[in-house]
């Protein structure tokens, strides 16, 4: 009887740890206890279905009385009802919220705005162009337009428009794309090096139209002024028509340089460039509103909340559901320390930053230069990806088995989500997951390295996501043993050289990290463009049953690094399948240097040889005494389809080659003209088959996003469509 009874509690124990791994368990389970508000309630009712409050503070408010006076394990709902909620302060969630959902009605459509309406009585049509006086309609605040970039914070926009439920853009030449830098003068100061003074650098024009910008009271000129990865957008401080020059109002990372394809620019924030449909300008000084459209105005909304629309701390099983957050200048949802937070089925658009960010950021920098002290911020994300470089080990506080599913993330300024969780001293796992999610057109602002997801952290998960329409990075990665799976991404890099799709770098104690059952593709190839790109002796990924078709010049690029695993991968392509460099012996040796290079100070703050990662990573005790050689890679039981070159290394000597092409073993290369027809006709299972025998099966049917509810939903109102894979 006794050995019965224990069985029976066993089962009991191992199936509540089951439904706690996998997210079903819910401590108050059952009824809950509902608070409706809808936009013509009153905060003076009572929160009920036929007395709901007015406004999603006052039901917070409530909620809290509420807990307080029931038991503690029973749930709370606040149930918007359809219409559009404005907000102009952030709401914040603590640890009085545990158990908490706040969802949308069912089958209504709900929005929280962080904007005001432009009246349309108040929009006058001239000569094509519409116009506004905002002073007269109340909006006074029309933010600062701020110095964005490589190496420079995140930040809030400033004021947007948004005709239609249509982002517009500063006015703008040219009005789509740039144009080639021509000549450089002058170079600038360069931080890179040192040199803060913040001094511009000056270049030469020929384009006649330039002059005129002379008279403009806020020019501002953006572009990739020295390398394909690092955009700025700066104020300019002159032009001299006579001279045809434009001198930069400050410095950037790199500084200027002509005499590369990708080294482009544009000029924005000019009056005399509106000229063009989805084009706004905003005269300061008289507060006057201009815009041209090529549809009659319905709505227009000008963008007004910096801070996030909900802060949430130090909580527990709290969930937010289908609700749409939109036109704000800065983050949707930030989140510090919270355990089994769901958001679920939102979308966000038209944001001036990202969509989400969880775990602390860290307080802005000020012209590059790292502050002293406690850094660490909630409610921003602010310079993080700065502090990370030097501060590899911080630890952000986002929380464990926090999800982000069903979401789609649209039209954004500067990146979808933000996202940490665990202990890289421990390698304790934060089990942060995002999954199911749609990223598209999020780098309207800010576009080095401001990634549809940034992972930072230990064991955080992004799993059957669909990132499109970027231009630049699609996910960036920090930390160690994250898994990336079941994802589709294609239709990035646009604008880029020497980035890829699935980017890590510069930090051989991140290891771990495992990619699988992913199709990237599509991507340009005009500069070189990447897969997954091991940059500057990234070491320690595995990636099996995978997909790449046309993923970038090199479908993948090792920059030196070693215990990289490839097996059972699929690669259709262009240039190079796989390539690989011997960079540490070459231009990037410093990093090596055993006491006072970057690696052994980044190896030493995860204490390398300790139990912790020596057992995790049994490599990693020995690889300062093997670097810079790249060892122990593995590419094996591989197919590669039409490449110039499949398997291709770089080194110092014809010797080092050889050994390195060694890695590559059991590998099909194959030339196949009607490949391409293959894939449109029978898709990628036909091609797979072809290969059955080399390759185990890879589940294409599995990639991509899973079918919801609410997914399918917001896709259809929302007019985005599936790409077939």
């Amino acid at each position: 009887m006794k050995i019965a009874v224990l069985k029976i509690a066993m089962l009991a124990i191992a199936f509540l740890i089951v439904q706690e791994s996998y997210g079903q368990f819910h401590p108050g389970n059952g009824p809950s206890r509902e608070i409706y508000v809808a936009p013509d309630g009153n905060d003076h009712d009572k929160g009920q279905f036929d007395e709901p409050f007015a406004t999603l503070q006052a039901a917070v408010d409530y909620s809290r009385v509420l807990r307080n006076n029931i038991a503690d394990g029973i749930p709370l709902s606040i149930v918007l009802r359809e219409g559009i909620y404005r907000m102009d302060e952030t709401i914040y969630l603590d640890g009085r919220d545990h158990l908490l959902t706040i969802q949308a009605y069912e089958g209504e459509h709900v929005v929280i705005s962080g904007s005001h309406s432009v009246p349309l009585d108040a929009i006058a049509y001239r000569d094509g162009v519409y116009q506004a006086d905002l002073k007269k309609v109340g909006i006074t605040d029309y933010g600062n337009i701020r110095k964005v970039g490589f190496g420079r914070p995140y930040g809030p926009s400033w004021g947007e428009v948004f005709v239609n439920q249509k982002a517009f853009q500063l006015a703008r030449y040219p009005n789509r794309g740039m144009v080639p830098i021509e000549e450089v003068l002058e170079t600038e100061s360069l931080p890179r090096i040192g040199d803060y003074s913040d001094r511009g650098g000056v270049m030469r024009y020929t384009e006649p139209r330039i002059d005129k910008w002379a008279h403009e009271p806020d020019p501002w000129i953006g572009g990739y002024f020295m390398w394909g990865y690092a955009d700025d957008m700066i104020p300019i401080a002159k032009i001299d028509p006579t001279e045809k020059t434009i001198k930069a109002g400050a410095a950037t990372m790199y500084g200027f340089a002509d005499q590369e394809a990708y080294r482009t620019w544009y000029g924005i924030n000019l009056r005399s460039e509106l000229d063009s449909v989805y084009e706004y300008y905003v005269d300061r000084e008289k507060g006057m509103l201009y815009f041209i459209s090529d549809e009659k105005p319905h709505s227009v909304e000008f963008s007004m909340l910096e801070s996030p629309f909900f802060d949430v701390a130090d909580t527990k099983w709290l969930t937010l559901r289908g609700i749409t957050f939109e036109n704000a200048r800065g983050i949707g949802i930030t989140t510090t320390n919270t355990h089994r937070l769901l958001i679920e089925g939102c979308v966000f658009q038209r944001l001036g930053s990202l969509g989400v960010s969880m775990g602390l950021g860290v307080t802005p920098f000020e012209n590059f230069r790292e502050k002293d002290g406690d850094v660490a911020a909630r409610g921003i994300v602010g310079s993080l990806p700065q502090y990370l470089y030097n501060n590899t080990i911080f630890d952000r506080k986002s929380g464990n088995w926090n999800t982000v599913r069903h979401c789609i993330f649209r039209h954004l300024g500067s990146g979808g989500i933000s996202l940490g969780g665990g202990d890289r001293l421990t390698l304790e796992k934060g089990n942060n997951r995002v999954e199911s999610c749609v990223f598209l057109d999020n780098n309207r602002i800010e576009k080095s390295y401001r990634p549809a997801v940034h992972l930072s952290g230990v064991g955080n998960v992004v799993a059957n996501c669909e990132i499109f329409d970027t231009p630049g990075v699609a996910m960036w990665l920090h930390g160690n043993d994250h898994v990336i799976e079941y994802n589709y991404i294609h239709d990035i890099a646009t604008e880029v050289n020497d980035l890829g799709a699935i980017y890590y770098g510069r930090d051989p104690s991140e290891r771990g990290i495992v990619v699988r059952y992913n199709v990237i593709a599509n991507i340009p190839d005009k500069f070189l463009t990447v897969g997954i790109y091991h940059d500057d002796g990234a070491c320690g990924l595995t990636a099996y049953s995978n997909i790449l078709i046309h993923a970038g010049q090199r479908s993948v690029l090792m920059g030196g690094g070693s215990d990289n695993k490839y097996y059972n991968n699929l690669f259709i392509g262009r240039e190079a399948g796989v390539f690989i460099d011997d960079r540490l012996r070459t231009w990037a040796k410093h990093l090596t240097i055993p006491d006072s290079g970057l690696y052994a100070k980044r190896l030493r703050a995860v204490n390398y040889t300790g139990l912790v990662y020596s057992l995790a990573y049994p490599t990693l005790a020995d690889y300062l005494s093997t670097v810079p050689m790249p060892t122990n890679n593995l590419f094996n039981r591989n197919v590669f389809i039409n490449f110039k070159e499949p398997v291709y290394a770089k080194g110092k000597s014809m010797g080092w080659r050889k050994t390195a092409l060694g890695f590559s073993q059991n590998n099909v290369i194959k030339n196949d003209e009607n490949v391409l027809s293959v894939l449109g006709s029978s898709g990628l299972p036909g091609v797979l088959a072809d290969f059955a025998d080399i390759l185990d099966p890879i589940p294409v049917e599995l990639i991509g996003v899973k079918p919801s509810s609410y997914i399918n939903t917001k896709r259809s109102q929302l007019g985005i469509q599936e790409v077939d894979r």
